[in-house]
């Protein structure tokens, strides 16, 4: 079949992909910024990709006649707070008019379990894009899930930080709620069982594991999984601002994200049956087996995409073309070079760089850099990386943000996304002499902007300086 894979730079959509490929489906993946798609070379080879923004213009000529099916994942629950299910909206209408004048047959569209009567504001806005997609011409499957589990989906990792940073919570009576966890390997299955499948045509199915649980119990169940214990003391006295700070500054998830999953985690998304569990003859994973097939993936490096990664968990929400200049004039800058003997060890040092590996010179300094702007509303340091060697335009790495990752030119560029009073960009690159260049480039805004450059200026003297040393080492 020819299928059109939207969202396909996102969570779900990466790990489908390979899926659809291997079993022989042409996939036209859709993408707003191809240099993000953040796939390796084989993959980009077997696929086609096209540009299309669904809150822009349309432009019909970018999606051809002859498909057999689509894949609805697009949301925009990260994006924004206020206005996220506008912007859903619009994108659905956009891509039921992309589709009209197409042969498709069928579209599947994931969804959100949405069984109680007073939905919240993320949970309605995923029923009005289902209703919205209804009126295509195309006979609609759609997949209503509850929270996923898996090794980079936004769920996991907040409950991983949860669990693995605070052994004692002082938790929001949310946690009381009850939900019914998904693996991301049974999301897969759904979602590819139901491809071309008549009988689920024009339907709606819950979707979920084995387990209902509240909150509370799955962070019990993740920590007997991992083998430790934690103590857990509800209050009813968190508003939901205060537990949206709590989720912001205990896990890695953005504020946006936080007051979001928040205002959703008050409802219960428990499935109303298992209907297309047996109509498909799927056996779906337990909570705690989906933690250890997460882990499992993590150890082996095998993690092939993060919600991290989304260009909305940072401070830059547009494209990141605009950035990928690095301005020349009414700039300050640091530049370092170094000679270089081994240059294949070198570009692997440095395409290893942040994470777990650390910034390979005073790594509690940067620590502390990424506290205090966590403290002011930033990333800090809790995204990491997804890759530990691997590195793809678009990708999230600490408080910075991937614009050129180009192993075959020698160049790797970062845009910071911390809070600062200006815009920062971080170089490095191997000339055709075998020289080493690290250039950091601050362009401030203002006097403020110049204030804060030249009170951190003796601070990169040590920093950059061991950095590009220690980069230099084979």
């Amino acid at each position: 079949m020819k299928i059109l894979l939207t969202g396909a730079n996102g969570y779900i959509g990466m790990r489908l992909l390979p899926r659809l490929l291997a079993l022989g489906h042409e996939v036209i993946c859709a993408v707003r910024d191809e240099k993000r798609l953040s796939v390796e070379k084989d993959v980009r080879e077997q696929i086609k990709v096209v540009e299309i923004d669904f809150l822009e213009d349309i432009d019909k000529s970018k999606i051809p006649k002859d498909i057999d099916a689509a894949y609805y994942l697009i949301h925009s629950m990260t994006s924004s707070i206020d206005d996220f299910d506008e912007k859903e909206a619009i994108t659905a209408k956009s891509f039921n008019e992309y589709l009209s004048d197409t042969n498709i047959k069928q579209v599947v569209y994931l969804s959100g379990i949405v069984n109680e009567k007073k939905l919240s504001k993320h949970l309605s806005s995923r029923k009005n894009v289902e209703d919205i997609l209804y009126q295509g011409n195309f006979d609609l499957t759609v997949l209503r899930a509850g929270i996923i589990v898996g090794s980079g989906s936004s769920s996991f990792e907040i409950i991983r930080d949860l669990g693995e940073k605070l052994p004692f919570m002082i938790t929001p009576k949310w946690v009381l709620t009850k939900s019914q966890p998904i693996a991301i390997r049974d999301i897969i299955n759904f979602l590819t069982g139901v491809l071309g499948n008549q009988k689920t045509y024009d339907q709606s199915f819950d979707i979920g594991g084995p387990d209902v649980l509240t909150y509370k119990e799955m962070l019990h169940k993740y920590a007997e999984v991992r083998g430790f214990k934690n103590w857990i003391l509800t209050v009813p006295i968190m508003t939901p601002k205060l537990s949206s700070y709590w989720l912001y500054f205990v896990t890695s998830t953005s504020y946006k994200l936080a007051i979001n999953l928040v205002d959703s985690m008050k409802m219960e998304v428990v499935a109303k049956d298992d209907k297309l569990q047996q109509l498909l003859g799927l056996k779906t994973h337990s909570y705690e087996q989906a933690i250890e097939m997460a882990f499992k993936k993590i150890e082996q490096n095998l993690v092939l995409s993060s919600w991290k990664d989304s260009i909305v968990s940072g401070q830059i929400s547009d494209d990141l073309e605009k950035y990928i200049q690095v301005p020349k004039y009414g700039v300050l800058k640091d530049e370092k070079r170094l000679p270089i003997k081994n240059e294949s060890a070198v570009l692997d040092n440095i395409w290893r760089i942040g994470g777990e590996q650390g910034w390979y010179y005073g790594n509690r300094l940067w620590k502390i850099r990424g506290f205090l702007d966590k403290l002011n509303g930033g990333p800090g340091l809790r995204r990491g990386r997804t890759h530990p060697d691997k590195i793809f335009p678009g990708d999230a790495l600490d408080f910075w943000r991937v614009l050129l990752a180009d192993k075959k030119a020698k160049r790797l560029l970062l845009f910071a996304e911390m809070r600062m009073p200006g815009e920062a960009w971080l170089e490095f690159k191997i000339d055709e002499h075998n020289v080493l260049h690290q250039t950091a480039t601050f362009r401030p805004k203002g006097l403020r902007g110049r204030l804060y450059w030249y009170s951190i200026l003796p601070f990169h003297y040590f920093i950059f300086g061991g950095m590009i040393k220690n980069l230099s080492k084979t």
